[in-house]
Order: structure tokens, then sequence, then C-alpha cells
């Protein structure tokens, strides 16, 4: 093997990138933009998401000082242990303010993109078919993060016409669950998807019949019992249980089945989404032409 430069080997991809040729650049920009991502990659996922061919990632090892791509991934794992930032997965301590905009960026639209791969268009429509014949669909979640999406979920139905209802009370999840029925729907939010008070409601709501949806990752012990599981997977974030990709991959989840669900409905939903619109015009606070104010508010209004 080649003398090592005894600097980190991140520190080198960085200083050293604009002096290599195009192709083994572009790897570096790559393992920079998202490092820990790139350290559990395959030397064929790195060539196809650098557009470069697998000989490439060798010669990219090699001239850091590495006789093999496995030996590379072992140096930059070493340096991300030491080096490794607890503020976001993508983030180092290091990093510039340009660095963390863009490589936080990269990531959410990597794992939107990666959503887009992994759906599955007949597993949502079966999802919409159930939702649009329920004769109440319950959303259950515990937690800030999946409550919000439960919230949104039930807020996005509610406007469609359907008879929805969020809950995140354990005991209530309990009394909701043995009044569904077999034609209630118990949509079950939880990106962890290990909550015993959750998971037995909706084994609860199994029992008397109802449908359990689940919106959660795969591999959870949610995903292992739901009726219908619409998976989201993205990589563990640095800080909280559930990350801002988390949040973004759940709620494009939820506007691509309430989009559905609006086609399903086709006029009825169209027309009854234009008068809640109208309504808020002539009613509310979305227009700052709302006739109830005094004049002298109206430009206060956001």
């Amino acid at each position: 093997m080649t003398e090592f430069i005894p600097s980190s080997l991140l520190r080198q991809l960085r200083d050293r990138q604009a002096d290599l040729p195009e192709a083994q650049r572009r790897v570096v920009q790559l393992i920079l933009s998202d490092p820990r991502t790139a350290v559990a990659a395959t030397v064929e996922q790195l060539a196809q998401q650098a557009g470069v061919s697998m000989p490439t990632i060798v010669r990219t090892a090699r001239s850091f000082g590495h006789d093999s791509v496995r030996e590379f991934m072992v140096s930059l794992a070493q340096d991300l242990a030491v080096t490794g930032s607890h503020l976001h997965r993508s983030v180092l301590n290091e990093d510039t303010g340009p660095d963390v905009a863009s490589k936080i960026i990269h990531a959410a639209v990597s794992s939107l993109t990666d959503l887009g791969r992994r759906i599955d268009p007949d597993l949502v429509d079966r999802v919409v078919d159930k939702l649009a014949a329920a004769s109440r669909i319950d959303c259950y979640s515990v937690g800030a993060a999946s409550s919000f999406m439960a919230s949104e979920l039930q807020s996005r139905l509610f406007r469609l016409g359907r008879p929805a209802h969020a809950i995140f009370d354990a005991h209530q999840q309990l009394v909701s669950a043995n009044t569904l029925g077999p034609n209630g729907v118990a949509f079950v939010v939880s990106h962890v998807g290990r909550m015993p008070y959750t998971l037995e409601a909706a084994r609860f709501a199994q029992s008397r019949g109802a449908t359990v949806v689940a919106l959660t990752q795969p591999g959870t012990p949610l995903a292992a019992l739901a009726d219908l599981r619409l998976e989201v997977s993205v990589p563990p974030d640095a800080v909280m249980r559930v990350g801002t990709e988390a949040y973004l991959a759940h709620l494009v989840m939820i506007e691509i089945l309430t989009v559905r669900l609006a086609q399903k409905m086709g006029p009825v939903a169209t027309q009854g989404l234009q008068q809640f619109r109208q309504l808020l015009e002539q009613h509310g606070f979305d227009s700052a032409e709302f006739v109830g104010m005094n004049p002298d508010e109206r430009h206060h209004v956001d």
C-alpha cells in the first residue's frame, strides 16, 4: 500500500477533490454529500449513483492511499466515528454553512426519490378503496411527530367529507377500536411502530372486524400486524427518533393517498373542496378582505 497521509480521510477528500480526474471527482462529491450512506453502499451502488464505472471506484480508493475499496471504506468509517456529528446524519462538525444547507437538502431529496422508487401504486389504491368505503376512519398515533402526521391525515380526510377522527390518547384509542366494526378503518401512523398501547388498540380494532392500515417503517411490529401497510424507509436520524426526512416522506405519502382518494370520489370531492375554500375566504381569516374584520386591521393579516 502507498504511504497514507496522516490526516483525516474526509479532510483529504474535501481538499483534493478539485485535483482529481472528472470521474473520480464525481465519486468524491457523492461520498462527501452523504458519507454515512456511502460507507454502507456497495461498489456497484456507488458507481451507479456517481455515474461512473466500478473500476473508477477502485481507482478513487487508490488515489487516497488504499489498495481496495474495502480498506478505503474502513478508513472512512473510522473517520466518521471520530469526527461524526450528532446534529444530522449527513453533516460533519467542520462543515461550512453552505455545506450544511446542501447536505440536508440533498438528504431530503434522496429520501423522497427513494420513496418514489419503492411505492406500490396498487397498494395505495387498495388503501384508498378502504378509505372511500369506510363508515368511520380513526387515525391513531402517539408522540409529537406521529401525532402531527395523524392530525394532518385526519384534516385532509375531513375536508374530503370523510368521517375521520385523530385520536392520541391510549384509552380513547381502545374505546374507538371497540366501536369501529367491519366497515371501519383504524389508520395507525407510527414511524417507530412499536408503541405498546397503539399496537394493542390496532389488534383490538382487528378483533372487531375493522381494517387496520399502518403508515410505518418496514419490519416493525405494527407493519407485521396491519392488514394494509404503507412502508416508509428512511435512514435513522442522528438526533430525533423521527427526523425531518421521515416527516417529509410520511407527509408525501399522506398527500398521495388523499389526492388519489379525491380522484376516486370525483366531483363530490372537488366541489366540496371548492366550497370549503370559498367558505374560508368569506368567513375566515384566509383572506385580507374578510368582511367581518375592522378595515384598520386588514393590513395586519399574514
